[in-house]
């Protein structure tokens, strides 16, 4: 087995994708924004403005707004992604910078005056990949009657590395290692200066995003004065935000990122000024080379390159504390939420190391090898998980690949991707002093489409029998944004018919929830509020045909099992740390 293919599996987010074809109709709308004015075009009942430039920066420095322009700006293509390398024979590379755009869509008519609910959609991609370029926000505008945006943000070493050489301090604060945080940020300060111009209105947005960009939407809750005004509701999707994340000093102990990243690349230099020149003179291509070496190295790592956060004893101005201390603090942002995820979110993870090694994981060693891996090696407990879990054992059909696919989908502690930490993450919410939060309604959720298509959109052919459709991580995504797949080229085939009512009433709930804060929509299922521990059966169930509370805590054995065997270490682990 190899450790690098099993890093892969674990330390990257699928770049999830979206956006239409590129059809232009003689209908070109413009709108003035406060750099000039921008011609989009009509495009599948929505007016589509991409590639908007919001930004620049120089490399690890924070992002200043993008200077004005006087001619009429094309707004018809999206901008370039961030860089990246292309990952599991399926996404795709960038190497380019100057790559902080931002899209908007509106539907086609817009009354003078009106104001629309806005959507800022944030995507994923586990800080290391993903882009703007991949969604088609059409549907959510043209169906949900919304103001939907979105935007690039830098990723990677780029945007998610701390380094002393890095660290930026000025009349705001002090600034390290989440510079594509900065980014999303100034992206929604934009909004507030320009949606208004698209009929949108800035007093009601709602801050959403999948995965990565989930885990964006939690430190932006837990940074309350850095974000006040920006957005009055979020939508989390597949992250747990109790998830600990490195602070910016544990991100620099030796043997971590920011360590090997500067030996790799600029060994020679001893000052600040010398390490950042240096490291500012390497080629995009180098530094991504280095960032993949790295991730190679160092399997075990599973968050090499994401958000840092402060402490009690350090200043971090993005990020000033974890989302739990926040809690603990009685500071998190209080707005109402949409959370939860998918049902069987880690069957795709599977899916990866079936293809990586082989196509094989159907004997015990390697259900073993990654038993250890997401349960940080703790035999006993992983003893434990075999008695209540007897499928990982049974090697017929790919039975012990899914059921390992389910144990990790339930639960596990090295990776924020799992149920039981989604509904941990509400509790603790609900829970917390006393009910403060009670007036910010949480709305839980679990998308459970068992066509859900998985092979040759969430994964690469040749697909693993056993992840060919399903309610996998980021297969929910295709139901908001049209023919997902993974590829800018956005030409997945269209949903079933039954699975495209379903992403119909999707959407329905979500704009319903955009423009009011409460999802709940004549004709549609009721959703209850979620009440915290006591109330696990509040959770709404996306099927087709049968949109449905039920019991999410029973049916993942939350509190029957996990909460007895498994345990919240940290999600990482130091370098050479036992057992491994």
């Amino acid at each position: 087995m190899k450790l690098q293919k099993i890093a892969a599996i674990l330390t990257a987010t699928l770049l999830l994708a979206g956006c239409g074809g590129s059809g232009d109709s003689a209908s070109r709308p413009t709108v003035t924004t406060q750099n000039g004015q921008v011609v989009g075009v009509e495009r599948n009942g929505a007016n589509e403005y991409r590639g908007i430039p919001y930004a620049t920066a120089e490399r690890w420095a924070l992002p200043v707004p993008a200077a004005a322009w006087s001619a009429p700006l094309d707004a018809t293509n999206f901008g370039p992604a961030c860089p990246q390398t292309a990952r599991f024979n399926l996404t795709e590379a960038s190497a380019d910078e100057n790559c902080l755009s931002i899209n908007v869509s509106t539907p086609t008519h817009v009354a003078p005056g009106e104001k629309l609910p806005v959507f800022v959609w944030i995507h994923g991609g586990a800080f290391i990949g993903g882009a703007s370029n991949l969604y088609r926000l059409d549907k959510l505008a043209r169906e949900g009657r919304m103001v939907v945006v979105s935007m690039n943000y830098r990723i990677g070493a780029l945007g998610f590395m701390p380094n002393p050489a890095f660290q930026v301090t000025n009349s705001a604060g002090s600034f390290n290692g989440n510079f594509g945080l900065e980014d999303q940020r100034l992206a929604m300060r934009w909004v507030q200066q320009n949606i208004g111009a698209f009929g949108g209105d800035k007093n009601n947005v709602t801050v959403a995003g999948e995965s990565a960009g989930a885990g964006s939407v939690c430190t932006h809750l837990s940074a309350p004065t850095q974000v006040a005004g920006l957005f009055q509701k979020a939508v989390i999707q597949s992250f747990g935000c109790m998830t600990d994340l490195r602070t910016v000093t544990q991100s620099q102990e030796p043997g971590l990122a920011s360590v090997f990243m500067q030996n790799e690349l600029c060994p020679a230099e001893s000052t600040s000024a010398a390490v950042l020149a240096c490291m500012r003179s390497k080629s995009v291509a180098q530094i991504l080379a280095a960032q993949e070496k790295y991730t190679d190295s160092h399997p075990f790592d599973t968050m090499p390159f994401w958000p840092v956060t402060g402490s009690s004893t350090e200043a971090n101005t993005t990020v000033p504390t974890s989302f739990k201390a926040a809690l603990t603090n009685n500071t998190l942002v209080t707005v109402p939420m949409i959370y939860g995820g998918t049902q069987s979110e880690l069957d795709l993870y599977v899916g990866y190391y079936w293809q990586a090694n082989n196509y094989s994981v159907t004997t015990q060693p390697g259900i073993d090898a990654l038993l250890s891996i997401f349960y940080m090696g703790d035999e006993s407990r992983i003893n434990a998980i075999k008695t209540r879990y007897p499928g990982l054992s049974n090697f017929d059909n790919f039975t012990a690949a899914k059921t390992l696919g389910t144990a990790v989908s339930d639960y596990n502690p090295a990776a924020g991707i799992n149920n039981c930490t989604y509904l941990q993450t509400s509790n603790a919410i609900k829970n917390n002093h006393g009910g403060r939060y009670a007036a910010n309604p949480i709305y839980q959720f679990e998308f459970a489409d068992p066509d859900a298509p998985v092979c040759g959109v969430g994964i690469a052919e040749p697909c693993p029998p056993f992840v060919m459709t399903g309610p996998v991580h980021s297969s929910e995504l295709n139901y908001f944004f049209p023919n997902l797949s993974n590829t800018a080229a956005i030409n997945a085939p269209n949903l079933k018919p039954k699975s495209q009512i379903l992403a119909d009433q999707m959407v329905a709930y979500w704009a319903q929830f955009a423009a009011t804060g409460n999802p709940n929509k004549a004709g549609l299922a009721d959703w209850p509020v979620y009440n915290g521990s006591t109330g696990s059966n509040n959770v709404l169930r996306f099927m087709p045909g049968a949109i449905a509370t039920f019991d999410a805590d029973a049916e993942h054995q939350c509190s029957s099992f996990w909460s007895n065997t498994a345990y919240d270490p940290p999600m990482y682990r130091l370098p050479n740390a036992p057992p491994f």
